[in-house]
């Protein structure tokens, strides 16, 4: 069934995002007299760009483009091109890339990006949908414009130890940055929202998550290729940093035999990273370091077939990663923390210590019906709150009010 506002695309001016309380007058003035008309609008920026290639807020953005694609919406999106050189425009699947080019890596290349990014969407008068608050500080532009800015405000980046203090500090302040300038503000999780509130107004605050697909069938040659046995491995995919646990599982797996084999996907440079060589040094002959593999395909093929989902992540709020693993289904063995308890709910075994691991793990290889019950659940979550028509129809209704002005309370308009 195709969405309801995919119906009759209304054609808004450009001028009707701004007709509210939120534009200074001299601009409103200027944009009823001069603005031009075209269908509502709205510009993404924040991510790489399109199409997805690093990682979980290239995806959401993709997914939630598209999605506004076929309800009606023209889509702008800001993608990150390496070289110099100017601006650029071309489409890609109904949407519209603007392409910036950036001749810096890191850092200081993502700060370029958004710089040349937000000045480009500031000289139109569309609603911008930003995800991340890195730069939050540049998106003053927008605020003062009068221009509406919804930002997903992503994790508690600032407190991740794994920056240093200097971008600890840097994240610290665009975070209170962009709570300030936003119109709106998304938390990927309940306790990211109950945090916000702690710097924003619950008023402006809407939890909305990440989405995945359902994986309801994958090709077996795909496992067969890694020599792996289809349902007599676990799969664990995270970035081998401490605060994923991956040490504590990997120490808990390989206390004894399991006869099963638990597949690590990850960059692991144990001559290079003290942690790196602490896990590999703790694996047994049963544990798989399989390298990066970023291709979504085999990785969906290897979760399908996996016979559970190790997630060992402890900050961050919504996790992409355990949300696509719901979405083909696996039984979950989860850090025990308030993230991961609500969003893998009665899908997932849950653990602290590598003891846990270990006992947690002699339950699922010996208990078929354990291991089918926590799939079903892993399936029913998946599709009560993670599919990406849900999240990105969440998206749309946050973006409709601003290209609908007399639909927003009067208070998110100042």
């Amino acid at each position: 069934m195709p969405h309801p506002s995919a119906a009759a695309p209304a054609r808004v001016p450009e001028t009707t995002t701004e007709a509210s309380s939120a534009a200074p007058l001299w601009r409103r003035v200027l944009l009823d007299r001069f603005g031009a008309h075209h269908p509502r609008t709205v510009r993404i920026l924040g991510t790489h760009g399109v199409p997805a290639a690093y990682g979980g807020f290239e995806t959401a953005a993709e997914n939630v483009a598209l999605f506004l694609r076929d309800a009606g919406w023209r889509v702008v999106v800001y993608c990150q091109v390496p070289g110099t050189g100017p601006v650029t425009t071309d489409t890609w699947r109904g949407l519209e890339r603007v392409l910036v080019p950036v001749d810096r890596d890191g850092w200081l290349g993502t700060s370029q990006f958004d710089l040349k990014t937000i000045a480009h969407a500031a000289a139109h008068d569309d609603i911008c949908l930003t995800f991340g608050y890195n730069t939050a500080v540049f998106n003053v532009a927008q605020r003062l414009l009068g221009i509406p800015n919804v930002i997903n405000m992503d994790g508690i980046e600032w407190s991740r130890a794994r920056w240093g203090k200097l971008r600890q500090a840097i994240l610290y302040v665009n975070e209170r940055i962009g709570c300030f300038v936003g119109n709106h503000l998304i938390a990927d999780h309940p306790v990211i929202n109950d945090y916000l509130r702690t710097r924003a107004p619950a008023r402006k605050i809407t939890t909305v998550t990440y989405g995945a697909p359902a994986v309801t069938e994958a090709p077996t040659d795909v496992v067969e290729a890694y020599g792996l046995v289809p349902g007599r491995y676990l799969t664990l995919i995270a970035r081998p940093i401490p605060e994923n646990t991956i040490l504590e599982i990997v120490e808990g797996f390989s206390r004894r035999e399991r006869g099963v084999e638990l597949v690590v996907l990850g960059g692991y440079k144990p001559d290079e990273d003290d942690y790196h060589r602490a896990v590999v040094e703790a694996a047994s002959p049963e544990v798989r370091f399989l390298g990066g593999i970023y291709d979504p395909a085999v990785t969906a093929a290897l979760r399908f077939h996996s016979l559970a989902y190790v997630h060992g992540h402890t900050v961050g709020g919504t996790n992409p990663s355990l949300v696509e693993a719901l979405g083909a289904g696996n039984p979950v063995l989860a850090h025990d923390n308030a993230y991961n308890r609500w969003v893998a709910g009665e899908a997932a075994l849950f653990f602290s210590t590598a003891d846990d691991v270990d006992a947690a793990l002699e339950r699922l290889v010996s208990d078929p019906a354990l291991v089918a019950r926590l799939g079903d659940a892993a399936r029913a979550r998946h599709a009560s709150e993670f599919t990406w028509e849900h999240v990105a129809g969440q998206y749309e209704q946050l973006l409709l009010p601003y290209v609908d002005p007399a639909a927003l309370p009067r208070e998110e308009h100042q």
